[in-house]
């Protein structure tokens, strides 16, 4: 079964990361990106822009109302995502366990639904 896995984190938590430190986290992202891939467990992810490139769509009584940022002010941003071919919940939740951000921030697990 399919799940994606939400990466959730605060963007001030990585404004207030040395390079060294930033650098240090991007080369975790790498090798558990690699582990996944060779475990054949990883279909798709990428990281996404800052929030400030955000922009939300609505549609209310016909009207569609475009604005600059995320729908909700939250404490943590949605930073990136992964979509993995795990047997079940609890192998989903051990590999959204070794992504580097679950130590400082939350990665939702959501089951996929097949169309």
């Amino acid at each position: 079964m399919k799940y994606m896995l939400l990466i959730y984190d605060a963007e001030s938590v990585w404004e207030t990361m040395s390079e060294a430190d930033r650098g240090a986290v991007f080369a975790e992202y790498g090798k558990f990106t690699n582990e996944i891939v060779e475990a054949g467990k990883f279909v798709a992810g990428a990281p996404l822009k800052p929030i400030a490139t955000a922009t939300s769509v609505r549609v209310r009584d016909g009207e569609s109302f475009v604005t600059d940022g995320p729908f909700a002010e939250t404490h943590e941003q949605l930073g990136g995502y992964y979509i993995v071919d795990a047997v079940d919940l609890d192998e989903a939740l051990s590999i959204a366990a070794r992504i580097p951000s679950a130590r400082f921030g939350t990665i939702e697990v959501r089951p996929v639904m097949e169309m």
